[in-house]
């Protein structure tokens, strides 16, 4: 009899642990997912980088509260509290009890509320991005594996003609041809609209490495004995998608969605940083990034304290990521 991939995994975990396995009542009877969270409780590397995570999150969840409680906004300016050349007065760009991380050059805006803000804004088009991508791929790419034919030629060619185009140009172009078409040269560009022009923008090239990596797996799972009697049986597209398919295939989709999800927030620094998609009203670590480059000598601080904030955050994500993938493969050493 043929089991199935995560019926498979359930039996390798228990029959690794040794000829006493069968005595043990603790390890019979534990699902894969239990399993993997086992495997991940155990790994200190993943439970201090999901512990950032989990940070990072609430501080992005509560940065009203946050404003509230600190008692500064993200566009409140403090200029006489900079000098004459725009410079702020004090200590290390004027970190003081009132602003924690100093204020920004030239328009004394706090920068430890803008950082919190600036977080709020990645994570949510990185998210929005992950979810968006991933749902495509996993659709695409389980019509294409499963189905096979024709559908399967044009999903390929469509994946094909999107890695071949060049993201940096294609986001560079798009987006002011975007902002033209909805905003006169004079109009300010609403906030919203910058953060759906990106996540637009990552969607339609973010999908494809999910769709590829799940048609593989389809592929290799469709001619499957459970597969097979699943449709002997007359069960439908539906039933051998969602039932059959997919349930086996779970932690593989998981750890890209994982990995996507740090890619994004680069992503975004990085067109925000040459002035693509978000505008500089909008709290962001790539326009902060831009606007410090001046300051390099005068005010480090002003580059510090974004630059170690997506540093960490890309870190953590990056970690969690690779640790998450290792609890998922039982056959993983760590």
């Amino acid at each position: 009899m043929s089991l199935s991939p995560v019926e498979g995994v359930a039996l390798a975990e228990i029959e690794s642990s040794g000829p006493e396995a069968p005595e043990r009542k603790d390890v019979v009877g534990r699902s894969p997912g239990r399993l993997a969270w086992i495997r991940l409780r155990r790994d200190r590397t993943a439970m201090v980088s999901g512990g950032m995570l989990l940070f990072f999150m609430l501080l992005a969840l509560a940065a009203p509260l946050i404003e509230m409680l600190y008692g500064i906004g993200p566009k409140e300016q403090f200029q006489s509290l900079l000098d004459g050349f725009g410079m702020p007065l004090g200590y290390s760009g004027g970190v003081s009890g009132d602003h924690w991380f100093g204020l920004e050059p030239g328009l004394g805006r706090d920068i430890f509320i803008r950082l919190i803000y600036g977080l709020r804004t990645s994570l949510f088009i990185a998210f929005a991005a992950a979810v968006i991508t991933a749902t495509l791929g996993v659709v695409l790419g389980t019509l294409a594996g499963y189905l096979g034919g024709w559908l399967d030629a044009v999903i390929n060619w469509v994946t094909d003609l999107t890695l071949a185009m060049p993201f940096l140009v294609i986001a560079l172009a798009l987006t002011p041809t975007l902002v033209l078409r909805f905003y006169g040269e004079r109009e300010a560009v609403s906030p919203a609209f910058g953060v759906a022009v990106l996540i637009g923008v990552f969607a339609i090239f973010g999908w494809t490495s999910t769709a590829r990596l799940v048609r593989g797996q389809v592929i290799a799972l469709r001619e499957r004995e459970f597969v097979e009697a699943a449709r002997a049986s007359g069960a439908g597209l539906g039933h051998m998608v969602f039932r059959q398919l997919l349930p086996n295939i779970w932690a593989p989709i998981l750890v890209s969605f994982s990995l996507a999800v740090p890619q994004f927030i680069t992503s975004e620094a990085a067109l925000s940083f040459i002035g693509v998609g978000l505008s500089d009203e909008t709290p962001s670590f790539g326009r902060m990034i831009y606007r410090s480059l001046d300051y390099l000598q005068t005010d480090p601080a002003y580059v510090f304290f974004p630059g170690i904030m997506i540093f960490a955050l890309v870190f953590a994500f990056n970690l969690f990521g690779d640790a998450l993938r290792d609890a998922l493969d039982p056959k993983s050493s760590r």
